[in-house]
């Protein structure tokens, strides 16, 4: 895991600048090294480096190929570069400079080529290789977009980096704010690829590949332009078709064996590292299933960690130490008062680098510190939701669109506009906020419309009230799905685990130069959960049922029948409380007409029936909020 950035154009000299403060920018991602490459010619690239696989001098980067064609810098872990190895052996390639995951990716793709090298990849990765007999700069990222990649066009150049704060390093930065990535964010919490927040500069989408020649550094493409440039060496859409038309024909009992055959092959390839590893525990399935995983094949104690918080309903760690005593784990619950998550409210902004607003973001930067100081690696059971249909958000939505798809349109809007007056009449307090919740679903065209309107925050600003805005589309489900709950798994799959949950999860990780590895989201194990049968994985009660089998042979018997928690911030009653003043001053007439992105008067009345209790705008608040304190420190 580390972080990279280049720059096409520019003389030797003003490239070296660059670089040498783009690396330094990046610091947080990689403590352990740093490596710069910045020949005559049109292309120069810096690379930061945390060290977890062949801790010598020997994985260093940028590193050349031995045929001297290609110069590759490499954001990420192979897993199986091992089976990869072997293979490159038995087709002659010989000479290895040692023993890194680097390196053998670097020799696939002088072997088989780019793209049929990433296809044999299992792994998270961002990559830049610059091929040097073509003249050809090559960005790829990884199948479900776990390491970030920003491409821009500044001043001339073709700059290109894991985290914007490396781009900023450009001398011709300007800070502006692309206004349908910002409608975005406030709606969604994230800004989707391949849009960033700022215009001409661009977010490589997942399992993509951008090849750019020098020439093409005069011209900055819009956003549109950007996407249709991009190809994809992996289509979800196709695995998804794929395991419809071959869905599983054994027993369940079968599959449940077959799934965890695969969750232990994927838990041991991300368990093989020369440095400290262990597991981020929560008192849930997935990360349960994980670490169950880990302790079978390991010869040692598993090292794992939960917060603790003094917080009715939140609080998850009695859960997790339960779970570690029954499994044998070295468990640490770091005890921590939500005054401690409040206190990084104000690093927020530098830590993202780009306005995010999932609330989760804060206790995953505290875990993520408080595991750092024991391990470098950490294993997580994120992915389990999307892939094995475990959010309550598809039932409950497959469940209400049942009665509400049945409605003519026009009385749909009807319905809305009675919830609305309805909402008026009952003045603050819950009912009102559950009435005035409905009414932006109530009225959508189609389930995938109902779908978008339950991803965006009840409240915002602004957001994705079409299929399509400039630069960005909502993912189209495949054929074959014909459930909402189906098309709803999809979107998360498409779109929020690569733009949300990802997002959170690197930057957390990486402020503090830990790698966090996801077993459950091997691409192999997203292929089986589609062959799955819907039935399988969820009733109208309860979801991931397949992943509940199974975790109730390895963990305490409540483990399996629990409802999805996670971390459930209060962040509406924070809000009203400890950050009520914080709140007030970011959002303040004063300070939101120095903005020209927001309207001032529709910004207080969103603050004003929050804090009157008239409605609950936490989350809209909270991306307003996120954007605003990241406006103030970078622009």
């Amino acid at each position: 895991m580390c972080g990279l950035a280049g720059l096409i154009g520019k003389s030797q000299e003003k490239r070296q600048k660059f670089l040498t403060e783009a690396g330094a920018s990046l610091r947080n991602r990689g403590p352990d090294g740093e490596g710069l490459w910045n020949p005559p010619g049109a292309i120069g690239l810096t690379h930061r480096r945390l060290a977890i696989v062949d801790l010598s001098e020997a994985g260093a980067q940028p590193m050349v190929s031995a045929d001297g064609r290609w110069v590759m810098a490499f954001n990420g872990e192979l897993y199986n570069y091992r089976e990869l190895r072997g293979i490159l052996d038995a087709e002659g390639v010989s000479n290895w400079r040692g023993q890194s995951d680097t390196e053998v990716l670097l020799e696939a793709i002088a072997r088989w080529g780019l793209e049929q090298a990433l296809r044999r990849c299992n792994g998270m990765f961002a990559i830049a290789a610059w091929d040097c007999r073509d003249q050809v700069l090559s960005l790829a990222r990884d199948r479900t977009g776990e390491k970030p990649l920003y491409v821009g066009w500044i001043g001339g150049d073709i700059v290109f980096a894991s985290e914007l704060k490396a781009l900023r390093c450009h001398p011709a930065w300007r800070h502006v704010v692309d206004p349908v990535a910002l409608s975005l964010m406030l709606s969604l919490g994230y800004v989707p690829a391949p849009l960033s927040i700022h215009p001409h500069v661009f977010k490589l989408p997942a399992a993509s590949i951008l090849q750019l020649m020098p020439a093409q550094a005069a011209i900055a493409p819009d956003a549109e332009t950007f996407a249709n440039m991009a190809s994809r060496y992996w289509l979800l859409e196709d695995v998804i078709e794929a395991g419809v038309a071959d869905p599983w024909r054994d027993s369940k009992e079968d599959a449940l064996e077959e799934i965890q055959r695969l969750v232990d092959e994927s838990v041991g390839l991300r368990m093989v590292a020369d440095v400290p590893v262990g597991a981020l525990l929560s008192g849930g399935i997935d990360s349960t299933l994980v670490v169950a995983s880990m302790v079978r094949q390991s010869s040692s104690p598993i090292r794992t960690f939960t917060i603790g918080f003094n917080e009715p309903g939140v609080d998850e760690s009695r859960q997790a130490e339960s779970i570690a005593a029954c499994l044998g784990t070295r468990h640490e619950t770091i005890e921590l008062p939500f005054g401690a998550a409040l206190s990084i409210v104000e690093r927020v902004p530098a830590i993202y680098d780009e306005p995010f607003a999932d609330i989760a973001q804060l206790p995953a930067l505290l875990v993520a510190k408080a595991a750092r100081r024991q391990v470098t690696v950490a294993l997580t059971g994120d992915g389990g939701d999307e892939l094995f249909h475990g959010y309550q958000r598809y039932l409950d939505g497959e469940r209400v669109w049942k009665l509400l798809g049945l409605l003519p349109s026009a009385l749909r809007n009807a319905t809305a506009s009675g919830c609305r007056s309805l909402a008026a009449i009952a003045g603050p307090g819950k009912t009102s906020q559950r009435l005035l919740r409905q009414t932006t679903r109530i009225d959508a065209s189609n389930m995938d419309d109902y779908y978008r309107k339950l991803l965006a925050f009840p409240g915002a600003l602004t957001g994705p009230s079409q299929a399509s805005q400039p630069g960005f589309r909502w993912p189209l489900p495949p054929k074959g799905l014909h459930k909402l709950g189906e098309r709803m798994r999809f979107v998360d799959q498409a779109l929020t685990l690569p733009e949300g949950i990802h997002t959170k999860l690197d930057r957390s990780s990486m402020a503090v130069g830990l790698e966090l590895r996801t077993p459950l989201l091997d691409h192999r194990l997203l292929a089986l959960s589609w062959r799955m049968p819907l039935d399988w994985h969820a009733d109208a009660k309860v979801g991931k049922k397949l992943l509940r089998m199974l975790v109730s042979e390895q963990a305490p018997p409540d483990i399996a029948s629990r409802r999805k928690q996670g971390f459930d911030v209060p962040i509406s009653a924070w809000l009203r409380g400890p950050l009520r003043e914080w709140a007030q001053d970011l959002l303040s007439p004063a300070s939101v007409s120095t903005d020209p992105m927001l309207n001032t008067v529709a910004v207080q009345h969103c603050l004003d029936d929050h804090l009157s209790l008239r409605t609950d705008h936490g989350y809209a608040l909270w991306a307003l909020l996120m954007y605003r304190a990241w406006s103030l420190h970078y622009g």
